[in-house]
């Protein structure tokens, strides 16, 4: 089992910063067959369906939903396993929870383990 532990939301006014942090109970990105291999971040507004925010899909290659490109960057830590996302000039269409992902699953683009989310909030 990978426990992922995020923290980091909050309220903010629109234009205002945030950034969350995931931090995994497993190694990431080591090439070890039990290293956590993908890991990102989806959100998920009331009333809409989860959708990807950012993640890196590999250990050398990151997605972003055009929504935040230019605004968000996800990094990584992996000394300690820990994968950030930085978000900047927030919108009040980023408010939602957010949910850290990560895969250890050598076949297959699903994310296998999920955190319990964290509430970010952009106020007009």
């Amino acid at each position: 089992q990978v426990q992922l532990v995020e923290s980091g939301g909050g309220l903010v006014q629109a234009g205002g910063s945030l950034r969350l942090s995931c931090a995994a109970s497993r190694s990431i990105f080591t090439g070890n067959i039990f290293s956590i291999n993908a890991m990102g971040w989806y959100r998920q507004a009331p009333g809409k369906q989860r959708e990807l925010v950012a993640a890196f899909t590999s250990a050398t290659s990151t997605n972003y939903a055009e929504s935040v490109k230019g605004r968000f960057t996800i990094s990584r830590d992996n000394a300690k396993n820990t994968v950030y996302l930085q978000m900047n000039t927030l919108k009040p269409e980023d408010t939602g929870v957010y949910y850290c992902a990560a895969r250890t699953r050598r076949v297959g683009t699903q994310y296998d383990y999920w955190g319990q989310g964290t509430q970010v909030t952009v106020s007009s």
